[in-house]
């Protein structure tokens, strides 16, 4: 989901983007905690509706969590202040950060609108495949881009940018506008080719031609803008890696869980450490309109709703919802904050 994990190096703390060190150290993933001590300002509306998404469409989540869930809203109702979470029955495990201080990686995906044409013409001629029956002998990029796949009735529609579809291959789905019907539907994840996945933010950056510091997916799109169509292949065939998709027939962004997504409420995590359906306290860091971090956390109720493949341990990937701005502010996402793992006094699902 992310094109890139910038981590901590060195022995400097820089908080540039919005590192803290508060807490001394950990040792794990998850770290039983006594309480939570947070000055930040405290946002939990987007969480109600997320809850009730869950416990609507997942009867398995919801006997799991309905009581953890319910606890939290109470909480949040009637107290919201996290030094209290004790009183109200609910256990923490603050997240050790990937530089064991705390410090939590954030970065964001989104949903991408994309114009389409159901049918080829001279300017909308990159096709959007649906997942084809190739088992563990899948093409590669290279190769799809050569043709391996035609003929085989596998082209859900063509875009006028191979840009556009990567972009969608890298958030996993997204939604379509059909130019010639004006049809808007949502492409929901349907598989991948088996081979590797390579970030083209690293090839730019390794190349020298942006900026590490400026990397983020508005970067890439304003370079390839430069470029003619043979460079721009070029440079995503360095991923060899393949997403196809499928059409949904709704306009529900779906998690790896199989729940509807709800913009600043949902993360992909790893989930060996925070199982789908896990319940997150996190100061979540504030960015700027030049993806600078402005100072500021907010502290929000989160919930473990999906996957991705680089998101691991100590590395949370928020959902910020659909649309063009949904996506530079996503793009602009590297950035810190505090996060813990709420779980119910003695109940299911148990605190590490």
């Amino acid at each position: 989901m992310a094109l890139l994990v910038l981590g901590l190096a060195g022995c400097a703390r820089p908080t540039d983007r919005g590192q803290q060190y508060l807490d001394g150290e950990f040792d794990q993933v998850l770290n039983p905690v006594s309480t939570v001590s947070s000055d930040k300002p405290r946002d939990y509306h987007e969480f109600k509706q997320q809850m009730e998404l869950v416990l609507e469409r997942s009867p398995s989540m919801a006997a799991t969590y309905q009581s953890l869930y319910r606890q939290v809203e109470n909480w949040a109702e009637n107290s919201g202040d996290p030094a209290t979470l004790g009183n109200y029955g609910i256990d923490l495990a603050q997240m050790g950060g990937g530089d064991g201080y705390g410090n939590v990686m954030f970065t964001g995906y989104f949903s991408p609108v994309i114009e389409l044409r159901h049918q080829p013409d001279a300017t909308y001629r990159y096709p959007v495949y649906a997942m084809p029956k190739c088992g563990t002998s899948c093409p590669n990029r290279t190769a799809i881009y050569a043709g391996a796949l035609d003929g085989q009735g596998l082209e859900l529609g063509y875009s006028a940018s191979m840009l556009d579809i990567f972009m969608m291959e890298v958030q996993g789905s997204g939604f379509v506008h059909f130019e010639d019907n004006d049809q808007l539907q949502y492409f929901a994840y349907n598989g991948k080719n088996g081979h590797p996945y390579v970030s083209i933010g690293k090839v730019l950056i390794e190349r020298g031609e942006v900026p590490r510091e400026k990397m983020s997916l508005k970067a890439i799109s304003e370079w390839a803008a430069k470029q003619d169509d043979a460079t721009v292949r070029e440079l995503l065939e360095q991923n060899p890696s393949f997403v196809f998709f499928k059409p949904s027939s709704t306009l529900d962004v779906m998690g790896s869980a199989g729940i509807p997504l709800q913009a600043h409420a949902a993360v992909a995590a790893d989930r060996k450490y925070l199982p789908m359906g896990s319940v997150l306290l996190a100061e979540v860091p504030q960015l700027d309109r030049e993806g600078k971090w402005n100072g500021k956390h907010v502290l929000k109720l989160l919930m473990a709703l999906d996957t991705g493949g680089a998101v691991k341990k100590n590395h949370l990937d928020l959902y910020h919802g659909m649309g063009h701005e949904a996506g530079i502010d996503a793009g602009h996402y590297k950035h810190f904050g505090r996060v813990w793992k709420l779980g119910l006094h003695g109940s299911l699902p148990a605190m590490p």
